[in-house]
């Protein structure tokens, strides 16, 4: 019977090619084969560090065959790398599937770690990295899009998402006209590529920035969003608390509609509590 190969999940440069690891050119001249996102961005890739190896295309939309002929592979015994585009697979790109797969067939998945466009853009934001939450590339409708960005004004944590050329101003458009509160965004632009810049101010000055000049409108673009402060996330659940009591209405006593509307909101009861009593005042 024979051994199974091992996946491979193989970070590669996010822009300059000298960030990719030894072990990683290792890995990549050692499989049998590499699974890339795609196989022409790829070639150059491994041109430029000397790397010949077989190339298999696999992506978002190569479909449950495509992964099972990877698997396949794997449990005759090869071992396979997956790379994509730039930067660390599955991180908003493809992947997960396969992974997936390989885990279910007792497969042995191993990270060869390196270049990650979230983590580089955090590192020098000058804003918290102790919790943050990567939300990948946000809807490309506006109406949706400020949805996401409603949700995001009850985050405490930092926010890292990821926009591209075509939609950056109007991305910056509606983080200014739904935003609420004080908040301070990093936008990293290019990283690690000859024309890297990067910005960091309010969302009006972010978006001054990039109306300016037409060269900041360029590239791929990540974007950190400092989380809001408790205060904020406080409000909100008290105006939901007193919208509850306010639906409830007369259908039961005001103090069990005070704490059914703080148990549902998490708003603090006494404070609920006082101002249902203050409005009640005539």
């Amino acid at each position: 019977m024979n051994q199974k190969g091992i996946l491979y999940i193989v970070a590669t440069p996010i822009g300059n090619a000298d960030d990719i690891s030894s072990r990683a050119i290792a890995i990549l001249k050692s499989v049998s084969k590499i699974a890339a996102e795609d196989t022409r961005h790829s070639k150059i890739l491994l041109r430029k560090l000397n790397i010949e190896n077989s190339l298999k295309s696999y992506h978002d939309f190569s479909g449950e065959f495509a992964a099972q002929e990877i698997i396949d592979d794997l449990l005759n015994g090869q071992s396979i790398a997956l790379i994509s585009d730039a930067g660390t697979p599955l991180i908003s790109d493809p992947g997960f599937q396969l992974v997936k797969l390989a885990r279910s067939n007792l497969i042995e998945v191993l990270p060869v770690p390196g270049a990650s466009a979230v983590t580089a853009a955090l590192s020098v934001s000058g804003l918290p990295t102790d919790r943050f939450v990567f939300e990948g590339f946000l809807p490309a409708k506006s109406f949706a899009r400020q949805k996401c960005f409603q949700r995001f004004n009850q985050e405490e944590r930092t926010t890292v998402f990821f926009e591209s050329t075509h939609r950056i101003v109007e991305c910056l458009q509606d983080l200014v006209s739904t935003l609420s509160g004080p908040r301070q965004i990093f936008i990293a632009r290019e990283i690690s590529k000859k024309f890297e810049s990067h910005f960091l101010g309010s969302a009006e000055e972010c978006l001054d920035w990039v109306i300016s000049d037409i060269q900041q409108r360029k590239g791929e673009f990540v974007i950190v969003l400092e989380g809001c402060e408790e205060s904020t996330i406080e409000a909100a659940r008290h105006a939901d608390a007193l919208k509850i009591v306010d639906l409830l209405g007369e259908s039961v006593s005001t103090k069990d509609a005070v704490a059914i509307a703080s148990e549902i909101s998490g708003a603090r009861k006494n404070k609920v509590y006082e101002t249902v009593l203050s409005n009640k005042i005539p």
